[in-house]
This record gives C-alpha cells, structure tokens and sequence, in this order.
C-alpha cells in the first residue's frame, strides 16, 4: 500500500511555511509516496508544490485540490505542464468542484452543473496536455470564444498527455463520472465498511471506460495516533466531524454529511447537522458516536491500527493518507515516521 501526507488547508496561510517544508522534506526521505497541496480561501495548491518541487527528490506532487472554477481549463493545463517540467514529472493533477459557498461568494462563479462543467473542464485539460489545439464546443466551456478573433491555440509547452489526473468527488453520479475519467480518487468521508457505497459507482463509471477497480488509484485516509487512552483520541476528533457534518457546507449543500448518510449514519448526520447550524457545536460534537470516529481514523492500540490497515487493504484502497498529530513538527514527524514504519511493514505481510 502506498502512503501520501497533505499540506496545507482551507485556511492555511503560511505561517509555520518553514516547518511544514522540512516535514514534506523528511516525508521524501522516508518514501512517502503522495504530497497533496490543498486550497480554499488561504494559499492557493500550485506555489507550494513549485517549491516542494525543488527541495525533494521522488515524492509525487499532486493538487489536492485545484477548484475548477477558480481558473480556466487551459491555464490549469498549462500549469499542470510548468509544474510537470520543474518536478522532472512528479506532478499529478488533483480536480474538484468545491462548493457553493466557495465557488459564489469567493470566485464569483455560478455553482450549478458541477458535474457538467467538472467532466468538460477535465476534457479540455486533455486536450491541452495532449498537444492539440484548444477548440471545444461544449455547454459551459465554448473555445475559441465566437463572435471575436480568437482561433484554436496549441499550448507550445512539451504534451504531457500521460500525466495522471485525480478527481475528488463524493456524490454517485460524480463517483461515476470519476470512474469514466479519471486515473485516480481522491476519497473523504470513506469507511472500509461502508466501500460499496462509493465503490459500486466507482465500478460503473469504469465499465465505460472498459477498466475495473484494480485500474485507478484508490487514495483514502485519516489521521494516525498510537497509543493507549483510546477514549482520549476518539473525543479529541469529534470536533472535527462534527464541523464536517455540520460546518463543510450550507446546511443545504453538504456533500460530506450525504456521504455520511448514504454510509449508514442518517440520523447521526442529520442530528450533528441541526445541533451545529444551530450553534450548538460542542453539544454536536458530543452526538458523533465513537465508532464513527474509529472507522473514519487510524487510531488507538497497535493492534487496533494495524487491523484499521488491513481493513483499509480489503476494501480496495491502494493509497492511505496519513495526517499526523502533535505538539509541534518535530513530534507529527515523528509520529509520521511511525506510522509509515507500519505501514510498509504490515505491507510487506500482504
């Protein structure tokens, strides 16, 4: 099983940059196979995986995520094609829609049709890897743009059509449309035990393509802890799944909390949904029971973990991303390098 870390966040805005750039750079030298960079509304995921691309040597540099309507499809593929060139091709392109909180009231762009803008933004994208000159006739991209003195443009930077592209969806028809076009799934809100749920569209979306499971790459994860005081754990991240049901979205557009419900938590996620939107966020907390929070992390005993891993093997995922906690850098490195160690070596078992 391969492993990947993140960097960055929604709000992330640089101020532990130093830090995080020594984590990604010990990250390469244990051979963590993924870096993905993320963006919202504090930096953007293309700056930081530039210089990422100067200070490792082998560790994969991917957008978790670029926001499609935060910029056109060619310039998207023209900086997939520059960051390609200063990474000597470590670089794969991570795609989403985001939300619409995000795409209006930050980008200013329309959020209906996401799956339709999200399908031609990446057909566009590979037309432009591919060396082809950008003409494209479709419902929400239209190139070149008629009536003016625009003609179809061939990007002059070297093809990169073999470069791989991960999109991050959650709803069926977009699970679908990943397995149709994609090479690779960004997965959240994943559970080993509730896999059908995102495989079984996954697998549909596939079969157009005339490919199956084993043909992309299945990226899911958590957060890593090893330790004894099991309850400690568990209630230190009912927090954070309260803000993801409650708080990842409008109370009308939560794409976090559906997937919740479709895996079997319908009351739950409707419960904490309520409780949060009314601010009551510590009493929504309280409402994420505790398996919820097992199934969702690798956390707890050794035991515990490994068996997680195994879980996480069974169902089909192929990458784990691990997010790693502490007091400072030194002791997420740490803990990094932990559970890697475990990783690889409940690996080399399988």
């Amino acid at each position: 099983m391969k492993t990947g870390i993140g960097i960055g966040s929604a709000y992330y805005n640089g101020e532990d940059w130093e830090q995080m750039v020594e984590y990604t750079i010990e990250a390469d030298r244990m051979g963590v196979d993924f870096v993905w960079s993320a963006e919202a509304w504090g930096m953007d995921a293309i700056v930081p995986l530039a210089y990422m691309a100067a200070v490792t040597k082998s560790i994969t540099l991917g957008t978790g995520i670029v926001q499609i309507s935060s910029r056109v499809p060619s310039m998207i593929a023209m900086t997939s094609q520059s960051l390609a060139t200063v990474s000597k091709n470590r670089f794969v392109l991570g795609l989403g829609v985001s939300g619409p909180q995000v795409v209006e009231g930050l980008h200013g762009a329309a959020f209906a049709h996401p799956l339709g803008r999200l399908r031609e933004c990446v057909e566009v994208i590979r037309k432009g890897l591919s060396g082809e000159r950008l003409k494209y006739d479709g419902k929400h991209y239209l190139l070149p743009r008629p009536g003016g003195e625009g003609k179809p443009i061939k990007l002059s930077q070297p093809p990169r059509q073999d470069m791989k592209i991960y999109l991050a969806t959650l709803g069926p028809k977009s699970l679908e449309m990943t397995g149709e076009l994609a090479d690779g799934w960004l997965g959240t809100s994943f559970m080993p035990e509730a896999a059908d749920v995102f495989f079984e569209p996954l697998k549909r979306g596939l079969a157009k393509s005339e490919r199956n499971l084993s043909d992309i790459d299945i990226q899911v994860g958590g957060s890593f802890e090893i330790g004894d005081d099991v309850e400690r754990m568990i209630a230190a991240r009912k927090p954070a799944m309260a803000f993801t049901l409650g708080g990842m979205g409008s109370a009308k557009t939560n794409f976090y909390n559906d997937a919740f419900r479709r895996s079997g938590y319908a009351e739950t996620a409707e419960e904490v949904q309520s409780l949060w939107v009314s601010g009551k966020k510590d009493q929504a907390a309280n409402a994420v029971p505790d398996d919820m929070i097992i199934k969702n992390h690798l956390i707890g005993t050794e035991d515990m973990v490994r068996e997680r891993l195994r879980a996480y093997r069974d169902a089909g995922v192929t990458t784990l991303r691990v997010s790693t906690g502490g007091s400072d850098w030194k002791e997420r490195t740490s803990s990094l390098e932990q559970a890697i160690d475990i990783v690889q070596s409940e690996s080399a078992n399988w």
